[in-house]
């Protein structure tokens, strides 16, 4: 996972994870905003150990935040913010400061922000599950395209494709509303719902218990063919074409592992009647003749 400082711009160097790590948890287990000196001196032990490998997770700069407020950088007065991203094919698991945590899917992105009176995440391209810790005084936002997910505590999945938000609850109650207006649905515990143009579902049953993306697996349940390749993307092995009408918006029912695109695209286009191809580009979906 490749987490972003807002201000500078730059790519991690390679770490001793251990390392800088334990500096850090440190830090945030004594609450305390760090001083320049501390920062400078973090970053000599980061380089002193270069040579060693790995890549720091953007867990580090949300362990900063500090009792009374913002983190060493803020974005504005009592405000803080931070970009989470992963690339095609990496998983990400995230603790923030206030116990909660979020876990990104292949190229996904989340900005979340932290301020004294809420606490909200965008989630601009991807798939987060998001646990969020129970605090009445400072609600949960998370915004996706065109829908709100508002909670105070709970366990919720969100997705987002070009066409759709998803939004599944597995603990706790989520208002899933279109982008600023409270004109949506509740959705409890259990049930899951999507979100086209601005217009919720109402709500139905799934299994919690049963694998998901975590584990690499996608529960269909009527997804357009155009938005199930769009999720096999994420695991970054192969590359799809996106394919065009009339297969864009054929429907796909069914619970499958998302880690062998190709088998998978291949059994479904046995149903649907189209075929893959393999070219220099990727994987091209053609009708069948």
């Amino acid at each position: 996972m490749t987490p972003r400082n807002d201000a500078a711009g730059r790519e991690p160097m390679p770490v001793d994870e251990s390392v800088f790590s334990n500096a850090l948890h440190e830090a945030a287990a004594r609450c305390v905003r760090l001083s320049d000196e501390q920062v400078r001196a973090l970053r000599r032990r980061r380089r002193g150990v270069a040579a060693g490998g790995g890549t720091i997770l953007a867990v580090a700069a949300l362990l900063l935040m500090t009792r009374e407020g913002p983190s060493p950088t803020p974005v504005a007065p009592g405000s803080w913010a931070r970009t989470l991203a992963t690339r095609a094919g990496e998983k990400a698991a995230v603790t923030l400061a206030d116990g909660s945590s979020v876990r990104l899917d292949g190229a996904t992105r989340v900005r979340i922000v932290y301020s004294a009176g809420g606490r909200s995440a965008r989630l601009l391209a991807g798939q987060a599950f998001f646990d969020v810790r129970h605090d009445p005084s400072r609600p949960f936002v998370v915004h996706a395209g065109g829908a709100d997910a508002r909670v105070l505590g709970t366990a919720f999945d969100l997705g987002m494709t070009r066409r759709q938000v998803s939004l599944a609850v597995y603990r706790g109650a989520v208002g899933f509303d279109p982008a600023g207006s409270p004109r949506g649905v509740v959705v409890p515990a259990g049930y899951r719902s999507n979100m086209r143009n601005g217009v919720p579902e109402r709500p139905v049953r799934f299994d919690p218990s049963l694998p998901d993306w975590r584990e690499g697996w996608i529960d269909t349940a009527g997804m357009r063919l155009d938005d199930l390749v769009e999720v096999l993307r994420r695991e970054g092995d192969t590359r799809v074409v996106m394919p065009g009408e009339p297969l864009a918006s054929m429907q796909v029912f069914g619970r499958f592992r998302t880690d062998r695109p190709q088998q998978l695209l291949r059994a479904i286009g046995a149903e649907l009647g189209f075929r893959v191809v393999e070219e220099p580009d990727g994987i091209t979906l053609k009708p069948m003749r």
